[in-house]
C-alpha cells in the first residue's frame, strides 16, 4: 500500500496517531495542575515507565492540554551531564515573559525575571552552561546568594507568586528526569515543598524510568509525600487494538483479526513496538485487507529496523564489560534477575560486578525492582542482546 498514507510513526516521542489508553493519566494531571491554580492543595506527578511505553509522548500531550486551557508552561528534557539551572533557565525566562503581559501579574513577573538574572549570574561559576538572556537587571538580594538549594526556592517563589496574580499554573515538565544529579534534584524538590506550603500554584510533571521513584526519595527523605507516581505501563489487549486499528480504518484500510492480535503479542502491547509494527505491517500489503502473513512478513523487518535504532543506540554506549553483564542477564531471560545468577552466568564475584551494574544503572540501562533484583530498563532487550551476541563466545 501507499507508504505515504501511512499512519504510524514509529520515532522518539513522535506523536502516534491513537494515543490510546492514556486518558486516566491525562485527567490525573489535568486535576492536579487546575487544583494548583485555584490554591487547593495538589501533588506534583513523576510519570515512571520503561522505555518504549510512551512517557515523553504522553508527557507532551499534557503539556499541550494545560497550555490550551492557559497554564504557562515551560518543558526541559535532562540529558546526562547538563546542570537543572542550565535547562531550567532559559523555560522558565519565556514562562515569565508571558506572564509579564498580563497586566495583574506584570509588576510580580518583572521581579521574577530580575531575580531570574541574579540567579544565573551568580550560579555561573557552579554550574557554568547557564546560558539564558537577560531582560532586567538583577535585584540585589532576590535568588543570588550562589546557592542552589537556596536560590531556586526564592526564584519559584516570586515565579509562583507572579502565576497566581495572573490566575494560572506555573506547570514545569521535565522528561528523563532520573539524569538530573541527587543535590539539584534535592533542592527542586525542597523548592516545591516551599511553595506548597506557601499555596502557591506551582507543580512539576516529570517522567522518568522506575528507578526515578528510589532517587527521589533519597534526594529528600520527606519527598514521596509531596508526589504522585503514576506508573506508564504497556498497553492492555483493548487499548493495544485500538492503537492499530483505528488508524488503519480512518485510511479506509481494514486489518484482519488473526494479523491484529499477532501484532499485540510480538509488541507486549508497548506502544513504541506497536508503531513499528503498524508502520512495517502496513507497508508489506498490497492491498487492503492487512493480513497474518503480511505482519509475519513485516515482523522481520520491524525487527531489522529496532535492532538498527531503538536497540543499536543503546548497545553501542556499553563497554565491553557491560556488554557482557546484559548479555549474562538476557541468557536468564527477560528478568528481573537475582545478581548472584547473573554472577555465576561471567564467574565472577557478585562483589566485584557491583560497579558495572551501577554504570548501567546510571546510564539507564538497567534498574533494581526491589534488592538484589536487577531488570532491563528497555522492553524485549534480552531478545536483542541474543541477537547480537549469540552461542557462548561473548564469554571468553
Amino acid at each position: 500500500m501507499n507508504p505515504i498514507n501511512n499512519p504510524f510513526a514509529p520515532g522518539a516521542g513522535t506523536p502516534p496517531p491513537e494515543l490510546a489508553g492514556r486518558d486516566e493519566a491525562r485527567e490525573t494531571v489535568r486535576i492536579a495542575i487546575e487544583r494548583a491554580r485555584i490554591g487547593r492543595p495538589a501533588k506534583s506527578l513523576l510519570m515512571v515507565g520503561l522505555r518504549g511505553v510512551g512517557k515523553t509522548v504522553l508527557l507532551d500531550r499534557i503539556r499541550m492540554d494545560a497550555a490550551g486551557e492557559g497554564i504557562r508552561t515551560l518543558r526541559v528534557e535532562a540529558p546526562e551531564k547538563r546542570s537543572l539551572p542550565a535547562l531550567l533557565a532559559p523555560e522558565l525566562r519565556l514562562a515569565l515573559l508571558q506572564l509579564s503581559k498580563n497586566e495583574r501579574a506584570k509588576d510580580l513577573a518583572q521581579r521574577a525575571l530580575r531575580g531570574l538574572a541574579g540567579f544565573a549570574k551568580a550560579l555561573k561559576i557552579r554550574y557554568q552552561d547557564i546560558e539564558v538572556g537577560f531582560d532586567l537587571s538583577p535585584e540585589p538580594g532576590l535568588a543570588d546568594n550562589g546557592d542552589l538549594e537556596h536560590d531556586l526556592q526564592a526564584l519559584l517563589e516570586v515565579a509562583g507568586s507572579a502565576a497566581k496574580k495572573a490566575g494560572t499554573t506555573m506547570a514545569m515538565f521535565i522528561d528523563e528526569l532520573q539524569y538530573v544529579e541527587e543535590n539539584e534534584l534535592a533542592a527542586l524538590i525542597i523548592a516545591l515543598h516551599r511553595t506548597a506550603q506557601q499555596q502557591l500554584p506551582v507543580i512539576l510533571v516529570g517522567a522518568g524510568l522506575p528507578q526515578l521513584r528510589g532517587r527521589i526519595g533519597k534526594a529528600k527523605s520527606y519527598a514521596e509525600r509531596l508526589f504522585d507516581f503514576p506508573e506508564i505501563g504497556p498497553l492492555s489487549a483493548s487499548e493495544a487494538r485500538s492503537a492499530i486499528r483505528k488508524p488503519v480504518e480512518e485510511q479506509n484500510i481494514a486489518i484482519e483479526d488473526d494479523a491484529l492480535e499477532c501484532i499485540i503479542q510480538k509488541t507486549h502491547g508497548y506502544p513504541y513496538f506497536l508503531q513499528e509494527w503498524g508502520k512495517h505491517s502496513w507497508d508489506a500489503a498490497a492491498t487492503s485487507p492487512i493480513t497474518l502473513e503480511d505482519v509475519e512478513t513485516a515482523s522481520e523487518t520491524a525487527i531489522a529496523a529496532l535492532d538498527q535504532s531503538f536497540f543499536r543506540v543503546r548497545f553501542d554506549r556499553l563497554t565491553p564489560l557491560e556488554k557482557k553483564y546484559l548479555r549474562a542477564m538476557a541468557g536468564l531471560g527477560p528478568g528481573p534477575h537475582r545478581s548472584g545468577y547473573i554472577a555465576e552466568q561471567l564467574n565472577r564475584e557478585v562483589t566485584s560486578l557491583g560497579p558495572t551494574r551501577g554504570q548501567l544503572i546510571a546510564k539507564g540501562m538497567v534498574w533494581s525492582p526491589s534488592h538484589g533484583d536487577t531488570a532491563f530498563t528497555v522492553p524485549m532487550f534480552d531478545e536483542f542482546m541474543r541477537r547480537i551476541m549469540p552461542g557462548d563466545e561473548w564469554k571468553d
